[in-house]
């Protein structure tokens, strides 16, 4: 599970590097996580009118965005955690570890965040480290980390949609609605744009908005009518309803524990999910949705 998530993470980082500038690869980045849309629902006397439509950043947050999962914890200093404290901030959960190379690389961009808005703003550091809180603790305050850090646990990972790779972060607005996820690393200038966007501070960014069908929360991807590296061309409407039931229904077989449509959006380099999903798919265009469909579910499989 570690090197799994750690891979992930760095193939972004790598990716990000190869292409140039970081704060356009990730904003491409972001795009390609979102599929055709991302949101945040913000005032538009938020974005800089002076800004070039065409050659500004965009900040996608989620139209209509959910609560955000409650928990009541205590951080590592003993001190009570709780959602229902923190509305009327705006709150960035951060899962982390102390083994993950990007997690340290990002630690002092939250550091800074959290000083620059602390009447504002709560970063609150989930870690997945196995070790003993003692051991996260003594990382923290060496770290100078001026948060509260919690240790996450199964029950807040399942609320939350399941975290594939680290850092994850989800973005909380101060209604306490969840308006984004950002996987990976990104530059302090997106995380501040961002916070300042939700706080109605103007940014030079253009804001757009999108319907979470899986990019936040997994479950919502029972709403989507486009699942990555699965192409319905040639379906009807009727058919393709059908297609899209069922890759919500079946489980994928590579040992992720998430349903195929799920895996296609939590992980898009699956090749057991894109295989499986296909041949459904084309089994239901062609009229052979029995015997194609139960072989779809043969194959080796994998761990993520």
């Amino acid at each position: 599970m570690r090197m799994t998530r750690m891979s992930i993470v760095a193939s972004i980082v790598l990716l990000a590097l190869a292409a140039g500038t970081a704060f356009f690869v990730l904003r491409a980045l972001t795009v390609a996580r979102a599929g055709a849309t991302h949101s945040l629902s913000v005032a538009p006397a938020a974005v800089n009118s002076n800004a070039q439509t065409q050659d500004v950043p965009v900040l996608y947050f989620a139209k209509d965005p959910e609560t955000a999962p409650p928990f009541l914890v205590r951080d590592l200093s003993g001190k009570v955690v709780s959602t229902a404290a923190l509305k009327g901030k705006v709150v960035l959960l951060n899962f982390w570890a102390t083994w993950c190379g990007p997690c340290r690389e990002e630690i002092p961009e939250m550091i800074k965040l959290q000083a620059q808005y602390k009447d504002t703003l709560e970063v609150i550091g989930a870690s997945e480290d196995e070790a003993p809180p003692e051991q996260v603790a003594n990382f923290a305050k060496k770290a100078g980390i001026n948060y509260p850090v919690i240790m996450s646990s199964a029950q807040l990972e399942r609320e939350y949609g399941g975290v594939a790779a680290l850092p994850t972060t989800f973005v909380i607005n101060a209604d306490g609605r969840v308006v984004q996820k950002n996987v990976g690393v990104y530059p302090f200038d997106f995380y501040d744009m961002e916070v300042r966007s939700m706080m109605g501070m103007p940014v030079t960014a253009r804001i757009e908005t999108f319907k979470d069908t899986g990019q936040i929360f997994l479950k919502n991807a029972a709403r989507a009518n486009e699942l990555p590296g699965v192409s319905f061309a040639g379906l009807t409407a009727a058919q393709k309803k059908i297609a899209l039931h069922r890759l919500n229904a079946q489980s994928c077989t590579c040992g992720c524990k998430l349903t195929l449509a799920e895996c296609r959006i939590n992980d898009t380099t699956c090749p057991i999910s894109s295989g499986i999903a296909n041949k459904i798919v084309r089994a239901i265009a062609s009229g052979k949705t029995g015997s194609s469909a139960a072989a779809a579910k043969t194959g080796p499989a994998k761990l993520h």
